[in-house]
């Protein structure tokens, strides 16, 4: 199942969850992560705006979790996972615009499998993850890359506002194990590697990650970006797709100053 979250572009109703099946959205009523029900699809996907997919507490990033890209970087391969953290309120919806903040001159796309997490969960083992897992969406890991060189942690470099677009749904059916990942910028490839090639595997990074803190239905783990990490520039678009889960777009503007 492919799970959206929506609103109606005529209106002024709440956002909703839903459901996709072909071109039409049925809404999702109840406890997304509880006890749902899903309604007709009846509505065309025209008609409607999709939104991030869902509304996490904490974003998760896992770096240098492929081995290119981490030497492209001049970085060693961690031993163990290398965790940081992304503001909520860096989010921003497929098709929304990235802003490029005038404190840097060197924004970069890193395009990203993530997994949902779907129920609370602590201390969860790799061979168990997958039932703390929803599952799986796209996202673009925003980061300005001069910034992430200078400062002793990354929060600034990664938490600018629209750093973090994720989306188009959430596709609970979907394979991790080995799926191309590829990244455009003005349809030019700028990434492209299979999820086969992480160094550490998505269970890995839950139990890594659970054992520090505990994660709540909605969390996202974003789960490292491959080579080829490129700068964005005003009037860009950048795409990242993953196959068999789908494509998300964004393009990117200059902040005014």
């Amino acid at each position: 199942m492919r799970i959206v979250r929506y609103e109606l572009k005529e209106g002024r109703a709440k956002p909703k969850y839903g459901w996709l099946l072909g071109d039409k959205v049925g809404e999702i009523g109840g406890n997304l992560f509880g006890r749902y029900r899903r309604k007709e699809a009846e509505t065309p996907l025209t008609d409607v705006n999709l939104l991030a997919p869902c509304e996490p507490t904490k974003i998760i990033c896992v770096g240098r979790n492929y081995v290119e890209h981490a030497k492209e970087l001049g970085n060693e391969v961690p031993k163990v996972p290398l965790i940081f953290l992304k503001p909520p309120s860096s989010i921003i919806n497929p098709n929304d615009t990235i802003i490029l903040p005038p404190q840097s001159s060197q924004v970069e796309h890193e395009g990203e499998l993530v997994a949902v997490i779907g129920k609370r969960g602590r201390y969860i083992t790799a061979e168990n993850a997958k039932k703390y897992i929803l599952g799986y969406t796209i996202g673009n890991d925003v980061t300005a890359r001069d910034l992430q060189k200078i400062d002793d942690q990354w929060t600034r470099a990664k938490g600018f506002d629209t750093f973090c677009p994720f989306g188009p749904w959430i596709d609970t059916d979907f394979d991790p194990a080995d799926a191309v990942l590829t990244v455009r910028v003005n349809g030019q490839m700028r990434q492209m590697a299979s999820t086969r090639d992480m160094v550490f595997n998505v269970g890995v990074l839950i139990a890594y990650i659970s054992s520090v803190m505990t994660l709540e239905p909605g969390d996202l783990i974003f789960t490292g970006t491959p080579s080829g990490v490129g700068i964005l520039k005003d009037g860009d678009e950048v795409s990242v797709e993953i196959e068999g889960l789908g494509e998300l777009r964004n393009r990117v503007r200059a902040e005014s100053r």
